[in-house]
């Protein structure tokens, strides 16, 4: 029965960073932390890597520290916190970085009509150059409209 609390809360802290990674991702990165993604709203960053891709450490010491404190004195829930985290970040550096920005050439012909409107999504995210006037700033759950388009 443990087996299934534990995996029933790694399935709802993946749900929950979707609302974090939104409202960090509007508050946050387009508020008093822009100068870390404004390159990621130029067109044609010429890096390999922007500095846009700090937010991938910050997301990542939460997940290091409850890997470590949910594995200290035996396995306890905080791990499984952990690997939610974890596994929503492998899940937007699939989505984000390979699949709608293409830095990795991995996917690059897909005809699935959710990838479409997600891809749909996140375009209109950066016809805005700057910080204002934003919009879709979550990853997975994408408004319908975008399907329809």
């Amino acid at each position: 029965m443990i087996y299934v609390f534990y995996i029933v809360l790694t399935v709802f802290v993946f749900c929950l960073m979707e609302a974090v990674t939104w409202f960090t991702h509007k508050y946050i990165m387009h508020g008093f932390m822009w100068y870390f993604h404004d390159d990621h709203h130029q067109p044609g960053y010429p890096h390999v890597f922007e500095k846009n891709d700090f937010f991938f450490i910050i997301f990542a010491i939460p997940s290091i520290l409850l890997f470590y404190f949910g594995t200290i004195d035996g396995v306890n829930y905080l791990l499984f916190i952990g690997l939610g985290i974890l596994f929503y970040g492998i899940a937007y550096f699939l989505v984000h970085d390979v699949l709608i920005h293409q830095r990795f050439k991995w996917f690059k012909r897909t005809n699935n009509t959710y990838l479409k409107g997600l891809r749909k999504a996140h375009k209109i995210h950066h016809k805005h150059l700057g910080k204002e006037d934003g919009e879709c700033f979550g990853m997975l759950f994408v408004p319908k409209k975008y399907f329809k388009m």
